[in-house]
């Protein structure tokens, strides 16, 4: 069926814009059109449903061969006399045993950490008191200490990380910059790019930027919180083998998609819940696009 008549190109190119910011019957009443073909124009560009170009930029490369992680020959941390302190010394050998990452040896630390029965508390306030004695700093004693007695933690995060490494090398093999097509294209677009005013690069400028590239701009909210979810699991993956963050651009990216949140309008509840459980699992209250983006939410 052919596209209405009584609009021009101009017209229809309107309401696929002020369909991203109103409802059906806000750009009839701009426009002066009939919401059947303000409804009509918008179902049918596609703007409004999932970009599969988009998704397919943001996705993670496949995995090859097998995640599982592989059990090297592991030898058991030397006991050393470093505090003065016999139960200090104990934790530290104990947390040096969890962070070679065998699982065995990790299970004999923690088994072994359940004969220490001094409370947890005591343990790091005597090993702030050791790092003030033999540092001179109270910002290391203050910050050094804390979770110091915390193995079971320590544990759980030397596990995380083994796991996020084997999936690492299974998704990237041997690449050490662990690059994706997507970082590539955020390195491309924002070449040149101004400078914010604090640090990194300007928002304004980057957001003109991505604009420019409609083809793998989000098209829902649905594509905004994959795009995030991938940036969260490519820091994850890069941090756990490599230590390194990724270049810049990829947060003046992220930053830009964040702010799409409080731009794209919901498509129905279970989409605007979806970015809201995004909001609070990752204590987005802070940011300057909160409020907008609860607008936005609420809107529907």
């Amino acid at each position: 069926m052919a596209r209405p008549s009584t609009t021009t190109p101009e017209q229809r190119q309107q309401i696929i814009e002020l369909k991203r910011r109103h409802s059906f019957t806000e750009v009839a009443e701009l426009l002066g059109l009939p919401v059947g073909t303000v409804k009509t124009i918008a179902r049918r560009s596609g703007a409004f449903s999932d970009n599969p170009k988009h998704r397919e930029l943001f996705t993670l490369p496949p995995l090859q061969g097998t995640t599982a992680t592989s059990v090297a020959a592991v030898t058991l941390p030397e006991q050393r006399a470093q505090t003065g302190d016999k139960e200090l010394d104990a934790v530290l050998w104990l947390r040096e045993t969890i962070q070679t990452g065998n699982p065995a040896l990790i299970e004999k630390a923690l088994a072994a950490a359940e004969r220490i029965k001094t409370p947890p508390r005591e343990l790091e306030s005597r090993y702030a008191q050791y790092l003030l004695a033999s540092t001179g700093n109270t910002m290391t004693a203050a910050f050094g200490s804390i979770g110091f007695a915390n193995l079971r933690g320590l544990a759980e995060r030397t596990r995380a990380k083994a796991i996020s490494q084997a999936e690492a090398a299974a998704r990237f093999g041997d690449d050490p910059d662990m690059m994706t097509e997507a970082d590539r294209f955020c390195v491309r677009v924002l070449k040149g790019a101004r400078a914010g005013r604090h640090d990194g690069i300007d928002d304004g400028d980057a957001a003109a930027r991505f604009r420019r590239h409609p083809e793998l701009m989000p098209h829902t909210l649905e594509d905004c919180l994959n795009e995030l979810a991938f940036w969260d699991d490519l820091y994850r993956l890069r941090h756990a083998a490599t230590g390194w963050d990724g270049p810049e651009e990829v947060y003046a990216r992220e930053h830009f998609t964040v702010s799409l949140l409080a731009e794209i309008r919901p498509r129905h509840k279970a989409e605007a819940k979806a970015v809201l459980r995004y909001l609070i699992d990752h204590d987005r209250k802070d940011s300057q696009h909160f409020d907008a983006t609860l607008e936005n939410l609420l809107s529907l």
